[in-house]
């Protein structure tokens, strides 16, 4: 998979990347996390989550009790788009094959959408905020919804909402109770 993404030239994105940046993590785990695409730090680094969107979702995260090697990574989109504009839809529709992969491979019990373009892309949905903190149930799997941790880098409102959503998200993939 790894490899697959590292040499992929699906869409323009691969023209002006440094790296594309695939999932990360245990594979096997409980939890999946998708974000939208990369940013600079992800780019330059190959791996996703890395920057200071990835400082406060590892930290919510330990505050959870759960390891960031213990879960799972990635983003819709692959390589970072320019500017950090958000994907185009065909973007996001030329990477899915990577993200139902990663999906199908890891074989997580939940999967944290991470603000609207996952939300939009992963479940068709919009309105995070009519969302987020919620289980949505599509093709057999289970889906938690959840602001962007880049989201509160901009809105420091948002951090603790985050931490209580990873926090019950933690409970929800141990089985715990909503």
């Amino acid at each position: 998979m790894r490899r697959r993404v590292a040499g992929c030239t699906l869409c323009s994105l691969c023209e002006g990347r440094t790296n594309a940046v695939p999932g990360s993590g245990s594979a096997g785990s409980r939890i999946m996390l998708v974000g939208e695409a990369p940013g600079r730090s992800e780019d330059a680094r190959g791996e996703p989550f890395v920057g200071a969107a990835g400082r406060i979702l590892t930290e919510a995260l330990e505050l959870a009790g759960a390891r960031r090697d213990s879960v799972y990574i990635t983003n819709v989109v692959k390589c970072r788009p320019p500017g950090n504009r958000v994907p185009t839809d065909g973007e996001r529709e030329k990477c899915m094959p990577y993200l139902e992969a990663e999906i199908r491979l890891v074989g997580p019990s939940m999967i944290c959408v991470m603000g609207n373009t996952a939300l939009g892309s992963v479940l068709g949905l919009e309105g995070i905020t009519r969302h987020r903190g919620k289980v949505v149930r599509k093709g057999g799997r289970d889906y938690f919804v959840t602001v962007h941790p880049a989201a509160a880098i901009y809105n420091r409102d948002l951090l603790p909402v985050l931490r209580a959503d990873v926090e019950k998200l933690v409970r929800l993939a141990e089985g715990g109770p909503a």
